[in-house]
């Protein structure tokens, strides 16, 4: 175990808002074992930014970490050439271009039909209603899983989500994620042969067309999922939130002088979707004056980053004319995310300004509870509009 210094925290109050905690780590011991969480947790943005790269010490090989025993060996779990092999044979589906030409057009029309059903109701939960079928169907193209409900794909994704957090070893939560990958092993066998037949733009056609090992492509279909589904889902439904409650910031992008992609970049920096990244120590080595033994447990935290006062003044405001430059909500390094520029298209160029054009009046109908400090986003949000 390394010789950090040791901050102790109640797990309940951690899930309800991690910040608090974060704030006083960074101000007290930015370095820090957390007992209740069997890690030592890297809270600046600096230290973060540049050891995440590190690669030779805090390694993503983790073979006992839960990703891995719960998802498979997939990219993320993996450093050096073989995580660039499977990242540079990914990358055809997630590109820059690919996002624009196709992708983008195809996100549009699905939002664009959701919108349609939505409209007359006058009211809904945006994130049960809109922001999860949105981040859904989008995902499903992505992945080549258009076999699987929208619906499955959240109860999928959240499932291991959830068994992927699961620090304290519940073991419904453990069996539930277990059931959600066969789950997605037995659409990934369906549509098998329907892209061999037609090979097409998504993850999984293009590791199959690439020939990467069958248990390597199922298992980053699983990693794209756990990624793609609830962050892009908690980061529409909070985006919309925040502006919602922020009507002087929305105003801004109204009037021209700000646009929704400052929002979500704000967004992302204020309420991190991805709260952190583990790593496994891979050798000994003394790092921040904290001496760390291998098989040590790390967590960097990108939320903490993105609230790191020697980077941005008044951290817990959301203000989207802010310079974001320094926020690293997608991470940093080789495993910076793959899947970011759909991200970005997606929510800034999508789904959030055809939800506002489309629904005039909305605003927020209810209490919006936020959960979660490894994935974080709100679980409910009720909101209404002139129908």
């Amino acid at each position: 175990m390394s010789d950090a210094p040791v901050t102790h925290i109640d797990p309940a109050d951690f899930t309800a808002d991690p910040y608090p905690a974060l704030a006083r780590m960074r101000a007290e011991a930015p370095v820090t074992f957390v007992p209740e969480l069997g890690a030592t947790l890297f809270t600046l943005r600096d230290d973060i930014f540049h050891q995440e790269k590190q690669v030779e010490t805090f390694s993503s090989c983790q073979p006992q970490g839960l990703m891995t025993i719960l998802m498979g060996e997939n990219m993320m779990r993996k450093d050096g050439a073989a995580h660039a092999r499977e990242r540079k044979i990914l990358f055809p589906a997630l590109s820059p271009r690919t996002v624009r030409d196709t992708w983008t057009p195809l996100f549009r029309a699905k939002t664009q039909d959701i919108l349609k059903v939505l409209k007359s109701k006058g009211k809904c939960d945006l994130v049960r209603d809109y922001a999860m079928p949105v981040s859904a169907e989008a995902l499903k193209l992505v992945t080549g899983l258009t076999n699987m409900p929208a619906e499955e794909l959240d109860r999928v994704s959240q499932g291991m989500i959830d068994g992927c957090a699961n620090y304290t070893g519940d073991p419904g939560i453990e069996a539930n994620c277990h059931d959600c990958t066969a789950s997605i092993d037995r659409h990934i066998t369906e549509m098998m042969p329907q892209l061999r037949a037609r090979p097409d733009m998504s993850a999984l056609s293009v590791q199959m067309q690439a020939g990467l090992e069958e248990p390597a492509t199922r298992s980053n279909i699983k990693l794209i999922i756990s990624g793609g589904q609830n962050e892009p889902r908690d980061a529409i439904a909070g985006a919309a939130w925040a502006l919602m409650t922020h009507p002087d910031q929305h105003a801004l992008i109204r009037q021209g002088s700000a646009s929704y992609t400052q929002a979500f970049a704000e967004y992302a920096r204020w309420i991190s979707p991805i709260g952190m990244s583990p790593r496994r120590v891979a050798r000994q080595d003394t790092v921040c004056g904290v001496t760390f033994d291998p098989e040590d447990r790390v967590f960097f935290m990108f939320s903490s980053a993105g609230h790191d006062e020697q980077h941005f003044d008044n951290p817990q405001v959301f203000d989207i004319t802010r310079d974001n430059g320094p926020a690293i909500p997608f991470g940093a390094g080789p495993h910076f995310c793959g899947g970011a520029a759909v991200a970005r298209a997606l929510i800034a160029e999508v789904a959030l300004p055809t939800l506002f054009d489309a629904l005039p009046g909305l605003h927020i109908d209810g209490p919006v509870p936020f959960s979660g400090w490894a994935f974080r986003g709100p679980t409910a949000m009720p909101v209404a509009w002139t129908a």
